[in-house]
Parts: structure tokens; C-alpha cells; sequence
């Protein structure tokens, strides 16, 4: 006997009773099996529904949660009941696809709301109701030898069951109008305990723990500050010595985590005193979730730890020792600057708490070997153990995997672009997108590898907003703390970027630009000569031709209809446009003005940047016509290296070595950043760049020293050749960050969404617009419900897949909503297998519709429009471009589309998008050789601004460290008086050499130079203990003041001076008791006050 008999009882419900029986037989022989079938008994018992209730129309598919998000099945069933049978969709998926154990409460609880909605049906539908309630005793019942039920594993095809049940469908429908009025629902207690069951516990299993084992559900703990003294911990997870390792909170989704924060607090502090150590805190409702780990304050995060990431945590705040007064490697970064930032970052972590740092360090600086001798500090100081190098290319993933394993040897590096078996290794060198791959898929005997908490630091090559935005799920995802690099200059870096590593606007955690950089001779400055030709300024005008070159024109432009252009604009140049005097006369310039080696004969190693692979070989085409005699042996003199050619890696490396061809390097991209040339003595901009950051990516292209260079010697300058007003571009300030672009199926939701939403107005309450708002929330609620939730991207967004998979919460939309969806949901999006031509034309219409919805212009799209129906009325051969001849003419031909609306435009979307796949594929591309002039050159230094007051603060105090041997400085550090001499020298040192006294007291006010050495060296232990030996020798003083003295002894050791007496009052002087208690006899603290007095003393120069 089963809770689900009843059913049986009326043939109508045989399509679904059968498997509702079956659901509750196999409980206890396969809690997954009747899941399962809990799932398919509710699909089928609502497809029926469909097809015998007229008040249920059909969506566009009939995948079970597209049935039961349509708002005519939201009207028959009430919140409640909806939630139930959502909670059955979710953990039957569960069971179907994610090969994890079900309990039994969660099959249980499954069987409770399929019962429900099974009451629910009988009460509308069924010729006797009888009231009745889940009996759990009958779950006891077991057979002796229990059977497998045998129930069929097809579907129920709807549209069969939609032709049987057809003369059944006015009197069913009336039935359930009549009864559903006095149907009493059955309240759902929506606890903590459902959104366990869906989420938590899912997020848990997901991470590797293990119910019963290392996951322990309401957990008794006594002390609690309430009646009976006791709670009940959501979850305590634990070691394998059953250690606790953190304590969860869990809340109801809809509920602040934020409200359980001190009922943890508590649990924490109990389980401390229990087990003398306090568990990491996690706060979550399903869709957010937080950690406080006992270091930093309380922070939001993806997911919750993994066991190992606990137990990795706990080892590292064990282990982890000050950054105060760490050792830099000098034979990995030996520059003053590197070591100021290595600090500056050791700072930022240590004593400002912070988890984020960004180094702004111009191209060939040395970033790469910064960040290098900083990870080997933060390993050697047990701050880390994983490491993660993100960057957006292959090639610089590459080159900083070598560096690490050249500098750091005995450190594990494994670059996942090329290794794909070796993940184990604690540095991981990796692009973003094969990152992005490997989260949810690289697992092992413990589970998932690259859980939230893996890495331990996290560093991001080139780190601006915009890949930011384009991969932040991956750095919302790992729970590590973030170091960025970039060598775009600080003043020029989006405001936005700082605000991602929690940083003032224009102020980075260090920086070290290009003109400091020239300034110390560690990097090259550059001189631009800035030409303008003529018709890459102003474009190909007819009539300022030459009467040959105006024949030639003619002959080349005319359109079949006699048509011809009056101007050729800039834009087309090099585009579509090939003009090859104007690649002549740039060429020219460059062979006669650019830098030479082997005493002039030569043009030094040079690279050009193309606008595109067709104007790169037109160039190198052009250049071979004009410098024949340069390409000798079969070595090219200039080469084209981009993404169209094989063994890229090796054409690089060819130009890279100095001895070997080509000289000139034709790029598209692919040298624009990442390659370390020193030979580079010339650059040619030979396009336009918008990006700032890309910007000077190219020019540190040229910057590096090379030693001898010039016939012997050393170089010192490279040129800039600019021929599109780049250098004007940027001097103006317009220069803008590189755009937060979303992918294209992406873009066609947000659109979606943002016309539904204009579609709420007043004006729109019209049956076709209500019709077509309702298709466009269709489509949208099915593209959500496709989204695969246990991807590690989606699981970030759940609260937004989860409401938008609904078609419920898309009635009251509001404009904030359509700026989160673009934010969190949009990016989600799969594509659907569309034609890439007629998705780019769904953006183009949706984009016309939501102008005209929100009163804009749309002459940008008009004009798309209009190109693309000229292309496929030129195709008017193919019979489907025939069949909307008529709709394609009058967009051309008539005022259709200025006097267009909603409807015209979406029916213009549905009638040609399919079209678009027979426009002409291509652009008509055009090799010309017009006369073409130079219009003006301007030769202009590089006018680097620079900020020397940072950089003398980290050039004196790097001096100090590296010259303890000076005289001054040694006598300061080993506590001997200064004479007048010692200190003429520091002073020497410090306002002349280093910098100014301007410079110096701008950054330290009027501290005596003694007290800023000795705080920067410290005091020598011997010395230290030679100025206090009176008192540590005195075998009269107990063990308690030999304590005090020694800790007076470190702390002077390590700050040089104690000109603050007010830190005795703290630990770890006051371990022992306080001074009065200590010194009964103060003429013993006078005497160790005195030798400090004289300590001070010393430095006071």
C-alpha cells in the first residue's frame, strides 16, 4: 500500500499514477530511482493537465519547467504548491544528472510535495475526492524481498495525450473551475530546510564533503545565551580528527545572511572553547554567501570551502610570519624600484589587511621578475602555497612560466594552455578562457581541483576593467587575494580599475612609470615623428586628383549605373582601400629617418603595426617592389608576423635574435604586447589606436636597453613613427578604455529584456503588444532554464537564473532590473545554434525596436538596415530572397521603415534574418596606386611626465638597505654617536645625490636623519644587548625583568629606536604584568629607561 493509491482509482489518471506509486515503492531500494520518479510522475500529471484544461495554452516547448512558468499554470496553482513542485524539478535533476548521492530526507521530502500537488489534482479533477493526509508510517512498509517496479521509460507525449483526452476537456475544465474556489492549499513552511536541500547541501557536495562523515547536520552545542542553554549549528564541518573546521549559518533564501551573523559568532566561540580553535564562519541563504576566517573582516565569496582549502587555510595562519622585515632576492629583482613595490605590496597585505594590490611598472621594467622575488617572499613567509598567473594570451602565459621556473626552480609550474595532465602543481600559469574551462572539469581523487579556495594568490597580467568585466566570474570565484599588473601609466588607467583592487583614483599600491624609468637608466626614451599624408588625414577627393589618377578612378569606383563617389573617406583607407603610394611614401620615411645600425647601412630592428593581415601583406608586397636588394639568401629583409600564419612562435623568435632575418616585422596584434625585443630601434604606427592601455603596450615594445647597439654603442633612444594621429589622439585626452563588451547572444537578451520592459507602459496595453511581450518573455525564460546550474559561472548568478527562469517575475520589471540582468544575467546566455549572420540581424532589429520604444533616433540602424537589403536584393536569384521580394522593395524603395513601429520592424526581423546568410560574403577590396603626399612632419620628444616625490622615498630607503657598510650608517646601526663628518655625509647622500632636502622633507618632515637610517636599518642584536647588558647580566633581576628586557631588547632590534613609551603598555610587555608591577624598585626601570633615552640618542643626527 502507498500514500499514492488512490490514483489508481480512476483511469484518467493512468498516465501519471503508475510512476506516483513507483516514486514511493523504491524509496528504500534506490533513493535516486524515486526521486526520479517523483520528477517524471509530476511532468506527466502536468502535461495532462494541459491537455484536458482549456484554461492551459500551450508555451512555445513542452520541457517541464517551460510548463510550469507560464503564467496560466501560475494562476491554477497557487505560490506555495509552485515552490513544492520546483523544489521536485530541481532535486530530480539532481539525481538524473549529477551523479551525487540522495538522502533520504531529500526523497522524502520530494514524496511529501508530489503528494500534495497528486491531492491537489484529485480535489480539481477527480469524480471522489476524499480529504486526506501523507501517511509517513506507510514508508515503513517494506517487503521482505523488495522489487523493482517496472514503469515505462518513455515520455509522455503530449500532444497524443492532448488528442485522447479531447472530449474530455470542456467537462474537466469545468470541473476544476467549480472545485479550485473552495480548495484549501496546504501551507509550505519554507525554512532553512528547503533551502539546504536545494542549495546548501548541494554547495557542499559539490566542494567534496561528506554527510555524516565531515558534514554534520544540527549539531548540539551547549552554553547558548538563551533558556535552555542550547542551539543547533546548521553545519559543522569537519577534519579527519573531527577537529571543526567551520560552522555554517544557514538562512532562508529570501532572508539576509547578514541575520545570522552573531548566532554564529556564538557557535564559533563555543566550538573554540570546546576544541581550542576557532572555526572559519560561513553565512549563507543558497544565493549568497559569506566568510569570516578569522583574518580578514567578514567578505563575500562564491561558494563554500573544500576540506582541503580549510585545512590549507588553517596551516597558513599557522604557519605565516610578519612581512615587516622581509629579505627581497636581489639576484631575482636587484633594482631599488623592485624592491619598493615588492614592500609596498608586503605592506598592503601585512599591516593595512588588505587582499588586493595593483603594481603599475612601465614595459620593461622587470614587472615579471617583481612579482617573482614577491611570491617567493610570500612563500618563504608561509602566506601562500598555490599560486595562479592569469594572463589574456598564450604567449605571455608562456613566457611567464619560464621566467618562474628559471628564477624559482625548486617551485612546481605547470602552464594548463600546453600541459593538460598536470595540475597539481602549485603554480599555475594559465589564459583566462582555459581557466574558465578547467574549473568545473580538472577533478581528482579528492573531487574538484580548482575549488573557491585553491589558490592562495591570485596575479593578473595587463589588469585593466576590461578584462575585469569580460572574466570577473573567475575572480569573483577564487577567494584569494589579487595582485595586478600593468604598464599603462597611472594617470591614464580607468578610474573603474582602481576601484577593483579597493584603490584611490590615480593611486596604485606602487608605481614605477617610464620616465622615472628613462630618468634611472633602466629603460630608453623615445623621440615620435608625426607625419600627416594626405589621404589618410582627409581621404581621396576626385577632383584634387591628377587627370591620370581621375581616370584611374573612374575606372576603378564606378558603380554599374554610372554612379560615382566624390571621396573615398579616411576610414576606408587601408580597410578596404589599398593605396600603395601612400604605403610607399611611409616606407620611404621610414628607410631615410629611422634609426640605423652597422654605421648607417642598416635600419635597425623595426616593427610596423598594420591595421589588418590584407594591409600587412600589401605593405610587405610594396616594400619587396621598392627594397628588392635587401632580401638576399632567401632571407626576408621584412616579414609579416600574425595570427593567419603557422609556427607564429617561430617567425618571433626569429626576429627576436639579432644576428637573424627579417629586420621589419609586419604585425597585426600579435606583437603589440608580450615580446621582448631590445634590438627595437623603431616603431611604425601605421593605424589608429583607441585603447590607452594598448597604447603604451606598443610603445614598451621599443623601450629596453641594449648595450652596444649603435656600432658599440649603447642605445639610447628609439623612434615613433606615426601616421594616423595617435600621439595628437591621446595628447587631447580622448583616449578611452577598452569597452565592456558582452558575447552577441548575450547582447540580444539584454535587448530582449530592456524591450519588455518598455513594453509595461500604459500606451502598450494592446493585445498584439501584450502578445508579443508575452513571446519575448517566452523565449527569454527558456533560455534561462537552459543554463547549466551546476557550471561554476551560473552558480555565481543563481538568485538571478532562478527568478528569471519564471515567467512570473517578468510581469513588474523596473529599469534597475534591466541593468542587473545586463550585469549578471546576460553574460550567462548560451548561444542557440543560430546562424551567426541572422543572430548579428536579431541585434539589429531588437536594437531599431527598443530606439523607437524609447523615442531615440535609429538613423545608425536605418542605414544598416538599408546596406544589408541592397546585399541580398543583389541576390535576388534564390528563390527564399524572391519570396520576400516585396517586403525587400519597399524597405528600399518606399518611406516603409520612417513610418515603421513594433510591428513592421519585428516582422522584418522574422521574414529576412534567415536571409542574411546569402549576403555577398566579404567586402570588394581595392588596390590603387594614387599619388599621395606628406603634408607635414613633426619630430617631437616623448614629454614623459614623472613622479619623482614616491620615487625618492623608495630610491633613499633602498640606498640605506644596500649600504650598510657607510660609515654613518654602520655607526647608527651598531649604536655609536655621530660626529659632524658622518653626518655631512648622509646628508651629501640624501639632498644631493638621492634627491633635494625639498625632496626628503616632503616625504619625512624635519626626522633627523640618524632616526630615518636607523628605523630603516634597525639596531644591531649585539649592540643591542651590549647598551642593556648591565641589567640582562644583573643576576639579581628575576625572571619576569629579564623578560621585559629582552622584549625591549627585539622591539629596538627591529625599529632601530622606542621613542613611544606608550607600547609597554601593550603585549608583549605587559605578558609578564605591567611596569609598575614588574619594577617594584623603579630605580631599576629608571636605569633601562635611561639606556633607551641614550639609544634614541644616538640616532638624533
Amino acid at each position: 500500500m502507498t500514500n499514492f493509491d488512490f490514483l489508481k482509482k480512476e483511469p484518467k489518471f493512468n498516465s501519471f499514477a503508475d510512476v506516483a506509486v513507483a516514486a514511493e515503492k523504491t524509496l528504500k531500494i534506490d533513493k535516486e530511482s524515486s526521486v526520479i520518479n517523483c520528477r517524471r510522475a509530476m511532468e506527466f500529471a502536468i502535461k495532462w493537465m494541459y491537455s484536458v484544461d482549456k484554461s492551459l495554452e500551450m508555451p512555445y516547448q513542452d520541457k517541464l519547467v517551460s510548463l510550469m512558468s507560464t503564467d496560466d499554470f501560475h494562476d491554477l496553482v497557487d505560490e506555495d504548491l509552485w515552490k513544492r513542485l520546483d523544489l521536485i524539478r530541481k532535486i530530480g535533476n539532481r539525481a538524473a544528472h549529477g551523479g551525487r548521492k540522495i538522502t533520504e530526507d531529500e526523497a522524502i521530502l520530494c514524496l511529501q510535495n508530489l503528494f500534495v500537488f497528486m491531492d491537489y489534482i484529485s480535489y480539481c479533477y477527480s469524480n471522489f475526492y476524499e480529504d486526506r493526509q501523507y501517511d509517513v508510517n506507510l514508508l515503513k512498509q517494506t517487503n521482505e524481498t523488495p522489487v523493482l517496479i517496472k514503469i515505462p521509460d518513455e515520455d509522455v507525449n503530449l500532444q497524443t495525450l492532448i488528442a485522447e483526452n479531447k472530449a474530455l476537456k470542456e467537462e474537466l475544465t469545468a470541473k476544476r473551475a467549480e472545485q479550485q474556489q473552495t480548495y484549501i492549499p496546504k501551507p509550505l513552511d519554507l525554512s532553512e530546510y528547503e533551502t539546504r536541500k536545494i542549495y546548501i547541501d548541494s554547495m557542499l557536495l559539490d566542494a567534496g564533503w561528506t554527510e555524516g562523515k565531515d558534514w554534520l547536520n544540527e549539531v548540539e552545542l551547549s552554553g547558548m545565551p538563551n533558556k535552555s542553554e542550547v542551539g543547533f549549528a546548521d553545519y559543522v564541518l569537519y577534519d579527519d580528527s573531527h577537529r571543526p573546521l567551520a560552522v555554517i549559518e544557514a538562512k532562508r533564501t529570501c532572508t539576509d545572511v547578514a541575520k545570522g551573523r552573531q548566532q554564529a559568532k556564538l557557535y564559533a566561540d563555543l566550538l573554540e572553547a570546546q576544541y581550542n580553535r576557532r572555526p572559519v564562519v560561513f553565512l549563507t541563504n543558497g544565493f549568497e554567501t559569506r566568510i569570516i576566517d578569522n583574518l580578514y573582516p567578514e567578505r563575500k565569496i562564491a561558494v563554500i570551502y573544500s576540506k582541503r582549502d580549510l585545512e590549507k587555510l588553517f596551516n597558513l595562519q599557522t604557519m605565516k610570519t610578519s612581512l615587516n622585515h622581509i629579505s627581497v632576492d636581489k639576484n631575482i629583482a636587484g633594482r631599488y624600484y623592485q624592491e619598493g613595490a615588492i614592500r609596498a605590496v608586503c605592506d598592503a597585505f601585512d599591516k593595512r589587511n588588505r587582499r588586493k594590490a595593483l603594481l603599475v611598472m612601465a614595459t620593461g621594467s622587470g614587472k615579471t621578475r617583481t612579482v617573482i622575488a614577491l611570491c617567493k617572499v610570500l612563500l618563504d613567509a608561509g602566506w601562500v602555497k598555490n599560486i595562479l598567473f592569469l594572463a589574456d594570451r598564450n604567449s605571455l602565459v608562456t613566457q611567464a612560466k619560464r621566467s618562474f621556473v628559471n628564477l624559482l626552480p625548486d617551485l612546481s609550474c605547470s602552464n594548463l594552455v600546453e600541459e593538460k595532465d598536470n595540475y597539481t602543481a602549485h603554480c599555475i600559469f594559465s589564459t583566462y578562457q582555459t581557466m574558465m574551462n578547467c574549473i568545473d572539469s580538472v577533478k581528482d581523487d579528492n573531487g574538484k581541483l580548482f575549488t573557491c579556495g585553491h589558490f592562495d594568490l591570485v596575479i593578473c597580467d595587463e589588469a585593466h576593467r576590461s578584462i575585469y568585466n569580460k572574466y570577473r566570474d573567475i575572480f569573483n570565484y577564487f577567494d584569494a587575494p589579487l595582485i595586478g599588473l600593468t604598464a599603462t601609466p597611472k594617470d591614464e588607467i580607468d578610474k573603474n580599475t582602481y576601484g577593483i583592487f579597493d584603490l584611490e583614483n590615480g593611486v596604485p599600491t606602487y608605481g614605477y612609470e617610464l620616465a622615472q624609468a628613462v630618468k634611472d637608466g633602466y629603460l630608453v626614451d623615445f623621440i615620435t615623428v608625426e607625419s600627416k599624408t594626405k589621404f589618410i588625414d582627409e581621404g581621396i577627393a576626385y577632383d584634387e586628383l591628377s587627370e591620370e589618377d581621375k581616370a584611374a578612378y573612374e575606372e576603378t569606383f564606378e558603380s554599374e549605373n554610372g554612379k560615382l563617389p566624390e571621396k573615398i573617406d579616411s576610414s576606408a583607407l587601408n580597410t578596404w582601400v589599398f593605396n600603395e603610394d601612400t604605403i610607399r611614401q611611409v616606407l620611404h620615411v621610414l628607410m631615410r629617418d629611422g634609426l640605423k645600425i652597422d654605421y648607417g647601412q642598416k635600419i635597425g630592428k623595426t616593427i610596423i603595426f598594420a591595421k589588418n593581415h590584407e594591409h600587412a601583406e600589401k605593405i610587405l608586397e610594396v616594400f619587396n617592389k621598392q627594397y628588392p636588394e635587401l632580401s638576399r639568401n632567401g632571407q626576408p629583409f621584412a616579414k609579416v608576423i600574425d595570427n593567419y600564419m603557422t609556427y607564429a612562435q617561430s617567425a618571433i623568435d626569429e626576429f627576436s635574435d639579432s644576428k637573424k632575418m627579417p629586420q621589419i616585422a609586419i604585425s597585426v596584434d600579435m606583437l603589440d604586447t608580450g615580446i621582448d625585443v631590445p634590438e627595437v630601434l623603431n616603431l611604425v604606427f601605421f593605424k589608429k589606436v583607441m585603447s590607452k592601455a594598448k597604447f603604451w603596450q606598443m610603445i614598451g615594445r621599443g623601450t629596453r636597453l641594449c648595450p652596444e647597439l649603435m656600432d658599440g654603442e649603447d642605445k639610447d633612444k628609439f623612434y615613433i613613427f606615426d601616421f594616423c594621429g595617435n600621439f595628437e589622439f591621446f595628447r587631447m585626452n580622448k583616449g578611452r578604455p577598452t569597452a565592456n563588451m558582452i558575447a552577441l547572444q548575450g547582447a540580444i537578451f539584454s535587448l530582449e529584456f530592456e524591450i519588455a520592459y518598455k513594453l509595461q507602459g500604459i500606451e502598450y496595453k494592446t493585445d498584439r503588444f501584450i502578445t508579443y511581450r508575452n513571446k519575448l518573455v517566452g523565449m527569454m525564460t527558456g533560455k534561462v532554464q537552459e543554463l547549466n546550474r551546476e557550471n561554476f559561472a551560473v552558480r555565481q548568478h543563481l538568485k538571478y537564473v532562478d527568478t528569471y527562469s519564471t515567467e512570473r517575475n517578468y510581469q513588474s520589471i523596473t529599469f534597475e532590473d534591466t541593468l542587473m540582468v545586463r550585469e549578471e544575467l546576460a553574460p550567462l546566455i548560451m548561444p542557440d545554434g543560430d546562424e551567426a549572420s541572422a543572430v548579428r540581424f536579431d541585434a539589429l532589429m531588437y536594437g531599431m525596436e527598443l530606439a523607437y520604444l524609447a523615442g531615440k533616433g535609429y538613423g545608425r540602424y536605418r542605414s544598416d538596415l538599408l546596406k544589408k537589403a541592397e546585399g541580398i536584393a543583389g541576390v535576388a536569384n534564390i528563390p527564399e530572397i524572391q519570396a520576400q521580394s516585396e517586403l525587400i522593395n519597399k524597405i528600399l524603395h518606399t518611406d516603409y521603415i520612417d513610418n515603421a513601429g513594433i510591428d513592421e520592424f519585428e516582422n522584418i526581423r522574422i521574414s529576412l534574418r534567415n536571409l542574411m546568410k546569402y549576403l555577398p560574403k566579404g567586402i570588394v577590396k581595392y588596390d590603387t596606386d594614387f599619388a599621395d603626399e606628406i603634408l607635414s612632419t613633426e619630430w617631437n620628444d616623448s614629454e614623459l611626465e614623472n613622479d619623482e616625490l614616491k620615487n625618492y622615498k623608495t630610491k633613499a630607503e633602498f640606498y640605506v638597505r644596500q649600504h650598510q657598510d657607510n660609515i654613518a650608517i654602520a655607526k647608527l646601526k651598531t649604536n655609536q654617536p655621530l660626529t659632524e663628518t658622518d653626518i655631512e655625509n648622509l646628508e651629501h647622500i640624501l639632498w644631493k645625490e638621492l634627491g633635494s632636502k625639498d625632496d626628503y622633507e616632503k616625504e619625512y618632515g624635519h626626522k633627523p636623519l640618524g632616526e630615518f637610517v636607523r628605523e630603516i636599518v634597525g639596531l644591531d642584536m649585539n649592540a643591542a644587548k651590549e647598551a642593556f647588558s648591565e641589567f640582562l647580566d644583573d643576576t639579581n633581576l628575576d625572571s619576569r625583568q629579564i623578560y621585559f628586557v629582552n622584549q625591549i631588547v627585539e622591539y629596538i632590534v627591529h625599529n632601530g629606536m622606542m621613542k613611544d613609551l606608550s607600547v609597554l603598555q601593550e603585549s608583549p610587555f605587559t605578558d609578564k604584568g605591567s611596569v609598575a608591577e614588574i619594577f617594584t624598585d623603579m630605580t631599576v626601570w629608571m636605569g633601562i629607561r635611561k639606556v633607551i633615552d641614550q639609544i634614541n640618542t644616538n640616532a638624533a643626527a
